[in-house]
């Protein structure tokens, strides 16, 4: 589609003129998908396997501190999704369900492992959800944060994510030129009021800067092109961590993920918004080590 075309285009022409992300506490690589290249980085041990994929406009090293608590218990793979971070999307990618869970069942095979825990946020938590549909004998439970069923994502679309975003085209060209507005602005929203913001837009604005992209048309059109039942009836074992302090979530029911998993577990971070493992990472480590181990 047009789209996805234009977004392959302008990612392409900024990275040209950018020297990404070199020498940070989080080496990272490109390994190639059924869908594309993504950058990757892998601690490579033997230990039981968690794969993270940030959410947009986070890119792998808002990670590090998180990674640091976990490294000494659990293998860590982390890779941004094509279309953003350093993950640049071909002119066929158009962020469906099936393309997302291809990347995310490609970095698996990569990286040679067998079966993997998936903490996935957001609209990548239907990528997570739809990877565990398709092969559920590799991934073996799920830690989500911030992702409701598919219905209640449309509504909040409809609430937050401006109209001329939802059109091909216009909206890949406008996504573009308001990139760091917009992943500025987000924080604000995102984060309690009391949360200091500028440490998770210094990270994302340098990113982008540096060549970065942030797709956000792309994956708001691709989601709304899928039936809002694509993602019912996952049986994986399956946790969310719920941020209420998330500003742009104010009126999203958490519980609405019932609808995909239903025996979901769903734990409120009362002080967070919509980044718990990144707000509260003791916190969430803990859950996860758990969820992880158990799934093991």
């Amino acid at each position: 589609m047009l789209g996805e075309f234009v977004d392959s285009v302008l990612a392409r022409a900024a990275a040209r003129r950018r020297n990404g992300l070199h020498g940070g506490v989080l080496p990272t690589r490109s390994v190639d998908t059924p869908v594309g290249p993504v950058r990757v980085y892998d601690s490579g041990s033997e230990l039981p396997c968690v794969v993270f994929v940030p959410d947009g406009p986070n890119v792998i090293e808002h990670y590090e501190y998180l990674f640091g608590l976990l490294s000494p218990r659990l293998r860590l793979v982390c890779f941004d999704m094509p279309g953003f971070g350093f993950s640049f999307p071909k002119a066929s990618y158009g962020h469906a369900l099936d393309q997302g869970a291809r990347a995310v069942l490609g970095v698996l095979d990569a990286l040679g492992i067998r079966k993997a825990t998936l903490a996935f946020s957001c609209a990548n938590g239907f990528y997570a959800l739809r990877a565990a549909q398709l092969a559920p004998d590799r991934i073996s439970s799920l830690v989500l944060s911030q992702t409701p069923s598919l219905t209640a994502m449309r509504a909040w679309t409809d609430r937050v994510i401006p109209s001329p975003l939802r059109r091909p085209v216009v909206g890949q060209v406008a996504a573009w030129f308001m990139r760091r507005k917009a992943a500025h602005g987000w924080y604000r929203m995102a984060l309690p009021g009391t949360t200091d913001a500028k440490p998770y837009q210094d990270k994302a604005l340098q990113a982008l800067s540096n060549g970065a992209c942030y797709c956000l048309a792309g994956v708001v059109q691709g989601l709304a092109r899928e039936h809002a039942a694509s993602v019912n009836g996952v049986a994986t074992p399956c946790t969310m961590i719920w941020g209420p302090g998330d500003r742009s979530h104010k009126y999203t029911d958490p519980k609405s993920l019932l609808e995909c998993v239903p025996r979901a577990e769903i734990v409120q971070f009362e002080d967070c918004g919509h980044f718990p493992e990144l707000e509260q990472p003791e916190r969430f480590a803990a859950i996860l080590l758990a969820r992880a181990g158990e799934a093991g």
